[in-house]
């Protein structure tokens, strides 16, 4: 590819050259020379022998011009062009790694040119499909990770119900369904997860109203709320406030950020739901109080499958899916994340432009 376009541009470079000096060639025998002869004859001058020397002459010089101007316009070409395909070059050696799953190389950046700035958008896109890769890795492992242990449960169960170990009693079953569920519920939320991670393509913008769609999600868990005797503060700010958003997709948001602060509220605590007007974006945060967060955890709560609350089981403590669905749904809106704490209170908030 690199020898091909590059005799292609050599090629241009040497008919352009030989172009013009045909054209040259041309004047002078038709143009110059016959004002040579007119002008000899003005001053009584034979024009002949003077006439064929002068034609002579330019002939001679300008075929060695052409020469000398045909080595250089090659020479510089091939240096030039050189120097401009050996990026390209490098791209489609590093392309054909990626495709092979190495995504170590980068392109040397050597100028600022439209060919530097291409090899700094290369190598951005191998960073980029590294860390796909890298996250796609990740998944896998920690999906059959999670899997694994209500698997094993319920393979042991079953297989101490068939040599008769374990009794096949109302419990035994109970404990079988209960890790069903779990299961069940895993794989839905990973099916949420693949789903907000498309979000972006179908996303219905419309206005909503914060503060009732907040109502409707805490009336929904209401149950939860009262057994373990959370005092709730929903949404003080302005009752009126509207979001741009997708309504089923922050409906979502805000059903995952209550969950989360359900689950990890201590009994008796309080969950406040509060809203923040900036001159470019809205905040909403959740703050609940007590639970088991520390500020090394808070980069990584919205990781995938990662799980702050060390003492809590898999049972308990869900997947970790709920934040990192949090995440992606608000960052298909341009909007986000993050979360800090404040006063013995976990605070996680989302924002959307305003």
């Amino acid at each position: 590819m690199k020898l091909s376009l590059m005799w292609k541009l050599l090629g241009i470079g040497t008919l352009t050259i030989g172009f013009a000096m045909i054209v040259v060639w041309l004047s002078i025998d038709f143009l110059a020379a016959k004002y040579f002869v007119s002008l000899m004859k003005q001053y009584n001058i034979s024009p002949v022998s003077s006439h064929h020397m002068f034609v002579d002459s330019v002939h001679r010089y300008l075929i060695w011009a052409t020469f000398a101007a045909i080595l250089l316009a090659v020479l510089l070409s091939y240096l030039l062009t050189k120097r401009v395909l050996g990026p390209l070059t490098q791209m489609a050696a590093i392309t054909q790694r990626i495709a092979a799953g190495d995504y170590s190389s980068k392109i040397p950046i050597q100028s600022r040119d439209e060919v530097g700035q291409l090899a700094e958008a290369f190598n951005g896109m191998a960073e980029s499909l590294k860390s796909v890769e890298n996250l796609r890795k990740n998944l896998m492992i920690n999906v059959a990770h999670e899997l694994r242990t209500p698997l094993t449960n319920i393979r042991g169960y079953l297989e101490g119900l068939v040599d008769e170990v374990v009794p096949a009693s109302k419990a035994n079953f109970q404990l079988l369904h209960e890790e069903t569920l779990r299961l069940a519920d895993l794989v839905e939320s990973i099916l949420r997860l693949a789903k907000a991670d498309a979000a972006r393509a179908d996303l219905q913008i419309a206005d909503v109203r914060i503060a009732e769609m907040v109502t409707q999600v805490l009336d929904a868990f209401r149950t939860q709320l009262d057994s373990k005797y959370i005092t709730v503060k929903p949404c003080s700010g302005d009752e009126e406030i509207v979001l741009r958003a997708d309504p089923a997709k922050l409906l979502q948001v805000i059903n995952n950020l209550v969950h989360n602060a359900v689950q990890y509220s201590d009994s008796g605590g309080t969950l406040s739901i509060s809203v923040e007007r900036t001159d470019e974006s809205m905040r909403v945060i959740f703050a609940n109080s007590g639970g088991e967060l520390s500020e090394q955890d808070l980069p990584f709560i919205f990781e995938r499958f990662y799980r702050g609350e060390k003492s809590r089981s898999r049972e308990h403590g869900g997947a970790g899916l709920g934040l990192a669905i949090v995440k992606e749904l608000i960052e298909a809106h341009n909007g986000r994340v993050g979360a800090d704490l404040c006063h013995g209170e976990t605070r996680v908030w989302f924002s959307l432009p305003a």
